[in-house]
């Protein structure tokens, strides 16, 4: 699983018929600081997340493990929206205080 932060949506009305219905965002990747890999994905979204939060994403076959999603050609899911992130150096993210 990588920590990931919802950046947008993707839209196609042309696509597998398999996808029809799952809504894909597009996630940036974050380090273990909360700071940007640059790194950017497209996830298929199984909980509802929305622009500016932060998630988990799962990726391979692990994303395809979801029982939304089996049988389906994703290669990266959005499986938790996180509410907190805490290290041994303390809090690194809190939904409440923390939503940008």
């Amino acid at each position: 699983m990588r920590l990931a932060k919802v950046r947008g949506t993707v839209v196609s009305t042309c696509k597998d018929p398999s996808l029809q219905g799952v809504k894909l965002l597009v996630v940036e990747l974050l380090n273990e600081s909360g700071n940007s890999l640059e790194e950017y994905e497209v996830a298929a979204d199984v909980v509802g997340a929305g622009i500016g939060e932060w998630v988990l994403i799962s990726r391979g076959s692990g994303a395809r493990q979801q029982e939304r999603h089996l049988h389906k050609p994703v290669d990266a899911a959005v499986i938790a929206i996180i509410d907190t992130v805490s290290l041994d150096t303390g809090m690194l993210y809190d939904k409440r205080e923390d939503f940008r």
